[in-house]
Order: structure tokens, then C-alpha cells, then sequence
């Protein structure tokens, strides 16, 4: 009995490693067949390489109508960076390149692949951020996705936006009474927008909350009110003045008081933060990932708010993203307005972003118009759709945008207009 036992187990045993191996190998081939596609796809998808990286200005014809916000260049003069593929492909951006970014571009990338985008920031890239959104415009063309979809961001269709509004005149604003800014706010709030900041550089910082309640107070119920301080720009505050500052604003029900140190200075907000209930942000004049490694450590800010421009580009920005996931917390990145806001929606897109600045607005003007005087290079088309104070994410392929190549070619002229290239890079220690 117990001899027919062992015979039984060993017979089962034997059975066992058959059927194990037959199942192994069943089990090889179905995943060979099922990666079969891919694996086809590797050796027959060819190489798209950059073929060419130029930038060039259009000048759009405008009618002389004063429904156009003030142009800081040439009415309807725009740049535009193109990244050109072996496929015929073509990226745009309308951040702005200059000649000499060109110039030290074009060894770096010509002839390279162009999905290779890791590889080609460490050669320079970084420092030409018009030309990586052309590249990532170029990739989403070419997988048929916006460059949110790519970037991680399928599931999020709208992002919450505010708009920056600046009046003309002193940076201070001075000139401004804080019932010219609630009315703004009324414009605001008409079009559907839920949130507005304002700069807080009076030299009395109590005007400037002192708006900040006449903006609420317009706005009703639901609205937010944001002030930047933007580092340094106005003279430095002590600590003890930013602090006095934030206590005011919480006090009135202000959302975020942001950059009120200076930018090197990590440990000065992280104290207002736990001094204050306000929320404290920053971020825009940083280059790279170090000075947001740095925030983090010190608890800097509660939100980060990187410039596409300054950061290194579309890809940079989305690390910082998931840098402030790793410690919970939340991006609003840095804005713009016109065609060069089209990379910022798609990263806040893929980031699921708070909130997507737009800036930096002249009353009493409002987002779309600030693409008015470009619509004939998209068909005719506004590119961005606002709801219930939110942008939905543009679903064409690359950065969204419905770009008529033919409009690109008839309204190119000769030469680029002087524009600087975007620097916030930091400022000096705060006063202790």
C-alpha cells in the first residue's frame, strides 16, 4: 500500500513537472505573440529625426480697432520657433527663440532623435524652452495625443485658471485706487472667471489688502483674490514685515500670499508658513530641479509654481510635478497669455495643477483677446475655451493648436524683432 503510494506520488510528481513545462512554455509563446506587435513595430517604425530648427516673426495684418490689449512689440508681430522632422512634421512654439538660441541649438540636434528629450536637455536643451515645446508639438502631431495625454494627464479635461492683472504705469501701482481694481474684478467675474491676483508692491502694503477686500467684496461669493510679491521686485521685506503683510491678508480672506522673500531664501516662508494661515507660494525664477529639491526639504512653499521658460521646458516642469506629489503637494504653475500660453495647459493638464496662471493681463482686457490679433494663423479659431473658471484642455494633437501652416508661410517676414530672452533667475538674500 504505502509502495503504491510512493508510486503514485512520484507518477504525480512526473505528471506535474510535464504539465508545469507544457504550461510554461504555452504560457512563452502567448506572451510572444502578444508582444509580437510591438516587436514588429520596433524593427519597421523608422527613426524620426530633427531635420531642422529655425525661428522666424509673422506679421499678422490688424485693423485699426482698440479692442487689442497693448502689443509690447509690433501689432500682430509674432516669433515663432519651428522644429522640422525627416518625416515632414512639423513642431511650433510661439514662446519666442532668438537666433543665438537657434545657432546653439542646430549642432546639438540636427540629425538626432527627436523622442530622445532626456538625453538632449543635458546637452542644452534647457536653455531653450521655445524649441523643446516645438519638439514635444512635434511628438504629440506625430502620436496623434496633446501633449497632456503623453505627459500622464488622459482623465483630467479642465484645469482651474486665474487671471494677473497689471495696470499701466508705475510697477508699484501706485497710480491705482483699490475701487479701479474691485471693478476690474466685476469684468473678471462676468466672464466666468472665479480668481484674480494683483501685485502687492504699494510701499504701504495695507492698500493693497485693503483691494484685496474691495476684489472680494466684487467678486461675491466664491471668488479668490491672490497678491504677489514677486521676490524682490518692489525692495525686499524683513521677515517680520512678511509676516505683518500675511496676517493682514488672511485676515480679509486673501488665498495665497506668493514669493514674499527672496527666491534663495528657504527657510523665510517656511516659518511664514507655520506663523500664518495663508497659503505661501513660489517658484517661477527657478532653473532646474535643485532650488525645488530645496524647497521641499525646508517646507518651503505649500505650492510650487514653476515658468516653463525659466524651469528648463515642458519636461522639467512635469518633474516638478511629481516632485511636489512625492511630498503633497500642489503645482499652479507661472503664465503667460496669447499663443505662448498653449505649452502651460498642457503641463498643468498632465500635473493636475490647482491652477494655471494667466498673466500678465492690462485691465480691462480679458484672456481671449490677447489671441485676437493671431486667430488668422488657426484658422480663424480660439484656441482655449474657459467654463466655470476653468480652461478645458485642448484635445488636438501637440500643444492644441489649430495651426494653419499656410498662414505661417504668408505672413513671415524677414529678420526678428530685439526680444530678450526670458530670465527670472534669483534674487539676493532677504533682510532678517
Amino acid at each position: 500500500m504505502a509502495a503504491n503510494n510512493g508510486l503514485d506520488r512520484r507518477a504525480m510528481v512526473g505528471a506535474m513537472g510535464v504539465s508545469g513545462f507544457l504550461a510554461q512554455a504555452g504560457a512563452a509563446q502567448a506572451q510572444e505573440r502578444a508582444t509580437a506587435p510591438l516587436q514588429k513595430l520596433r524593427t519597421e517604425a523608422p527613426k524620426i529625426l530633427i531635420q531642422a530648427v529655425t525661428t522666424f516673426d509673422v506679421v499678422v495684418p490688424q485693423a485699426p480697432v482698440a479692442s487689442l490689449p497693448p502689443s509690447p512689440g509690433t501689432p500682430g508681430r509674432i516669433n515663432v520657433t519651428c522644429v522640422e522632422t525627416n518625416t515632414g512634421v512639423k513642431g511650433y512654439s510661439f514662446l519666442g527663440s532668438t537666433a543665438e538660441q537657434i545657432a546653439a541649438a542646430q549642432p546639438v540636434l540636427l540629425d538626432q532623435d527627436l523622442f530622445q528629450i532626456e538625453a538632449h536637455l543635458k546637452k542644452g536643451l534647457m536653455s531653450w524652452g521655445a524649441i523643446e515645446e516645438a519638439m514635444w508639438d512635434a511628438i504629440g502631431r506625430i502620436a496623434g495625443q496633446p501633449v497632456s495625454r503623453l505627459l500622464g494627464g488622459a482623465s483630467l479635461p479642465t484645469v482651474p485658471v486665474y487671471t494677473t492683472y497689471v495696470w499701466p504705469g508705475a510697477a508699484n501701482q501706485e497710480q491705482v485706487t483699490p475701487k479701479q481694481q474691485a471693478e476690474q474684478a466685476k469684468l473678471v467675474k462676468a466672464a466666468g472667471f472665479k480668481a484674480m491676483k494683483i501685485r502687492i508692491f504699494r510701499p504701504d502694503y495695507h492698500v493693497d489688502v485693503e483691494a484685496c477686500a474691495e476684489i472680494l467684496a466684487a467678486g461675491g461669493a466664491g471668488f479668490r483674490v491672490m497678491v504677489d510679491r514677486t521676490a524682490t521686485q518692489p525692495g525686499l521685506w524683513t521677515y517680520d514685515e512678511a509676516l505683518a503683510a500675511a496676517h493682514a491678508l488672511e485676515k480679509i480672506g486673501c488665498h495665497w500670499l506668493e514669493e514674499p522673500l527672496a527666491r534663495d531664501d528657504y527657510e523665510g516662508p517656511a516659518r511664514l508658513r507655520k506663523e500664518s494661515k495663508i497659503i505661501i507660494t513660489g517658484g517661477e525664477g527657478y532653473h532646474g530641479l535643485e532650488p525645488y529639491k530645496q524647497c521641499l526639504l525646508h517646507e518651503t512653499y505649500e505650492i510650487l509654481q514653476p515658468e516653463l521658460r525659466q524651469v528648463a521646458g515642458i519636461f522639467t516642469a512635469r518633474k516638478v510635478g511629481v516632485l511636489a506629489d512625492a511630498w503633497g503637494l500642489k503645482t499652479a504653475p507661472h503664465g503667460t497669455n496669447g499663443l505662448a500660453w498653449a505649452g502651460r495647459i498642457q503641463v498643468s493638464g498632465a500635473m493636475g495643477s490647482v491652477y494655471q496662471e494667466i498673466a500678465v493681463l492690462s485691465p480691462p482686457f480679458l484672456p481671449d483677446d490677447y489671441c485676437k490679433a493671431f486667430l488668422p494663423l488657426l484658422h480663424g479659431e480660439q484656441p482655449f475655451h474657459y467654463t466655470n473658471g476653468e480652461c478645458m484642455v485642448p484635445q488636438r494633437p501637440g500643444l492644441g493648436l489649430n495651426i494653419d501652416e499656410a498662414a505661417l508661410t504668408r505672413y513671415r517676414v524677414e529678420g526678428l524683432e530685439a526680444r530678450r530672452p526670458f530670465s527670472g533667475a534669483g534674487r539676493g538674500a532677504s533682510r532678517r
